[in-house]
């Protein structure tokens, strides 16, 4: 039996999961959805250090939300949201659970709204 979620020749969604769940690395993914950039560039608006923005591009870069390339000194970093799509794909695996689970909280709102009548 495999369980869901877990590596499967496909996208490591623990790591994607683990790189999500830090805010400054989400707010990078923000910033390369506009386009590629430097380490400077991405560092601008935190207040923090140059290397520190770099550990958290090579998170990224390990789950596979970031790539890099070599432009002569410079090394851009790119947004790869495929990562991002099979995350959601997978947590599209819960919407029945989520859409039944309010469909009840609805039918007990409106069940207890006709009780207080």
């Amino acid at each position: 039996m495999e369980l869901s979620g877990y590596k499967d020749g496909g996208p490591d969604l623990d790591a994607v999961f683990a790189a999500l769940a830090d805010p400054t690395r989400r707010a990078i993914l923000k910033r390369l959805a506009a386009g590629e950039a430097s380490v400077n560039e991405i560092a601008a608006p935190f207040e923090m250090s140059q290397p520190a923005v770099s550990k958290h591009l090579k998170v990224l870069e390990k789950a596979g939300l970031v790539t890099r390339a070599s432009d002569r000194q410079r090394r851009p970093a790119k947004l790869n949201a495929a990562p991002l799509r099979d995350a959601v794909a997978w947590l599209e695996k819960f919407r029945t659970f989520w859409s039944s689970s309010f469909d009840q909280l609805d039918d007990l709102l409106e069940e207890l709204k006709n009780t207080d009548r």
